[in-house]
């Protein structure tokens, strides 16, 4: 049980509980190396102890870690404490996706659209690293008071790909984003985190999901089969280039959607444009039910010719043949009939399966199990004797690190660690002493960041970057480092972390409500920066013609080339002078 307080790694401090979800608790703390608040997420209990997600969980989030965009978490460290596995994260002071969607039931399409490029341009980059989230939904969306979006859970997602359709609590939440592929049982592809944008987008503007079942397995068969609802017979003042940039991202064959995040951003950055309003309906080029539905059909037929057969035997009758009749409306109805039937028992023994083999078979095999010996401080040669002849195996995979205690060569400890029972033949992994092996720090004040990182991963040393804006009239490079979390002159060992401070030269927007901006140089500054700005006229009697009231996105928000952007621009009604003759309302 984690406390107030308590430690993970001896490094992240737990302020408190922050959330708690089906795969891993949520937990605000203070990095007392970095001096700073951190989000920690600490896998759950039964996942933990499942050494193949664990690795993979381990893989996929140091994957992650390689995503630097402003609209995704950043994943600052991934790591193990006595058994306990965790991911470290940046803390956003934000809300989710769903309780903004809660709240305000549905968004307009113009905060819609500025929400979707934002994923858009977050996935994009994992997308480029060919990095799939699989796990696109409202619950894993962030949004920030000044309207930045980010996306949470990349590692967690990626890892869990595998397992999540065994855990019940996890599907129900997911299956409604879940993509017709996924579904049927195939793997996931970029196209299957587009499929989840477009019903997210969906979501976004009707303020309800398109598909609903009493269960995980019908809403699963329901993205198979049954078309999206239209969104604009819903609200048919919903553009047709917005619905169709849903109607491309929903389509059941990945062949017909977007072939990843850049290019779906590039279509949602001009969707609003005047001469695309009202364009064609988008028409799929390939056939839509490309997902081998026949395929499933048949196996399902002939696992129920298989149990005819059995009961017939049994029975001691003969098998007749029978031809098969032409298919029609009513036939093609029992078929789906029974289709969910098979599939929701297929689930049900699923759940039935897995249950047995989390709960039963560790009682029933812990018998049979030994416990892994404390090789501390034993030589490479001992420990590996001492564990072999326990009858375990040793792995290939050797982690060095440093350390101020062990002698270099020595074990520090193993994984699992010492105590823990695993099966005969288990391989450990050995955790071997470099001794208190020290570099000392330079000034890297001045540097380019990536030369720097090489150098010092080349000496173990972990290296994280991390953007600062420039102070005053300062400048500096792109990738220029500004400052460091180490003094020069101290000393860092293998495995210690240091952070580098690199010049944010990314432009920002400014506040154009305050000011001398007006609605010219508002422009001037659209066209110097390649951006598109949507004026709104409004009335306000309180404040002068002209007046700029609001702009979306805000202050500080990151300026990207070829974004459109809006300002709300005071006009007040001209008041006309009284004419008998003229039966014009003036409004």
């Amino acid at each position: 049980m984690i406390v107030k307080g308590q430690k993970i790694s001896d490094r992240y401090q737990i302020i408190k509980s922050i959330g708690e979800g089906g795969m891993a608790n949520v937990y605000l703390a203070y990095d007392t190396i970095l001096d700073r608040n951190v989000a920690v997420k600490i896998l759950r209990g039964d996942l933990a102890s499942d050494e193949k997600f664990v690795r993979r969980f381990q893989r996929e989030a140091l994957a992650a870690s390689s995503l630097y965009n402003q609209n995704i978490v950043e994943v600052y460290d991934v790591g193990e404490d006595n058994g306990m596995y965790y991911i470290v994260m940046e803390y956003i002071d934000g809300k989710h996706l769903k309780t903004l969607l809660k709240k305000r039931g549905k968004l307009t399409v113009s905060e819609a659209i500025d929400i979707m490029m934002q994923i858009a341009s977050g996935l994009s980059v994992a997308h480029d690293q060919y990095l799939i989230h699989r796990d696109i939904k409202p619950q894993n969306i962030m949004i920030l008071e000044n309207g930045l979006v980010k996306i949470t859970d990349f590692g967690i997602a990626m890892a869990m790909n595998s397992t999540q359709l065994t855990q019940t609590n996890s599907v129900m939440g997911s299956v409604h984003y879940l993509p017709p592929e996924q579904a049927s049982g195939k793997g996931a592809s970029l196209q299957s985190d587009i499929y989840s944008m477009g019903i997210l987008m969906y979501e976004l503007l009707t303020g309800k999901l398109p598909y609903h079942g009493d269960n995980a397995v019908e809403i699963a068969l329901k993205h198979l089969k049954e078309p999206l609802p239209s969104i604009r017979e819903q609200l048919p003042s919903i553009p047709q280039s917005v619905e169709n940039i849903i109607i491309k991202a929903t389509a059941k064959n990945p062949k017909n959607r977007y072939a990843d995040a850049k290019e779906m951003y590039e279509d949602l950055k001009t969707c609003l444009d005047e001469e695309r309003l009202n364009e064609e309906k988008y028409t799929f080029k390939y056939p839509e039910n490309d997902y081998d539905e026949t395929k499933m059909l048949k196996v399902i037929k002939e696992k129920e010719k298989e149990s005819a057969n059995e009961d017939a035997k049994k029975n001691g009758k003969k098998i007749k043949k029978v031809k098969e009749k032409k298919k029609d409306d009513s036939s093609e109805s029992k078929k789906q009939n029974k289709l969910l039937i098979v599939l929701a028992s297929i689930f049900t023994g699923l759940v039935i399966i897995i249950t047995s083999i989390v709960i039963l078979i560790p009682i029933v095999t812990s018998k049979s199990q030994i416990e892994i010996p404390d090789v501390t401080n034993k030589t490479l040669k001992e420990a590996t004797k001492i564990i072999q002849d326990k009858g375990f195996q040793i792995s290939e995979e050797q982690v060095e690190q440093a350390s101020e205690t062990i002698p270099e060569g020595n074990v520090i400890r193993t994984n699992p660690v010492a105590g823990t029972r695993r099966k005969k033949g288990y391989e450990v992994v050995l955790y071997v002493s470099l001794g208190d092996a020290k570099i000392t720090v330079d000034n890297y004040t001045g540097k380019n960041f990536s030369e720097v990182k090489g150098a010092l991963e080349a000496q173990k040393i972990h290296v994280l970057k991390e953007e600062q804006e420039l102070e005053g009239g300062d400048v500096a490079d792109e990738n220029e480092i500004i400052g460091q979390s180490v003094e020069v002159g101290q000393k860092l060992s293998a495995g210690d972390t240091i952070t580098l401070y690199v010049a944010d030269t990314s432009k920002k927007y400014p506040n154009f409500v305050t000011g001398d901006w007006t609605e010219a140089k508002v422009k001037a500054f659209a066209d110097e920066n390649g951006l598109e700005v949507e004026v709104n006229k409004v009335a306000d009697s309180t404040k002068d013609d002209g007046t700029i009231v609001s702009q979306n996105p805000q202050e500080g928000y990151t300026i990207r080339e070829g974004q459109k952007f809006r300002i709300s621009v005071v006009e007040n009604p001209v008041d006309q002078p009284d004419n008998p003759d003229d039966d014009t309302t003036w409004y």
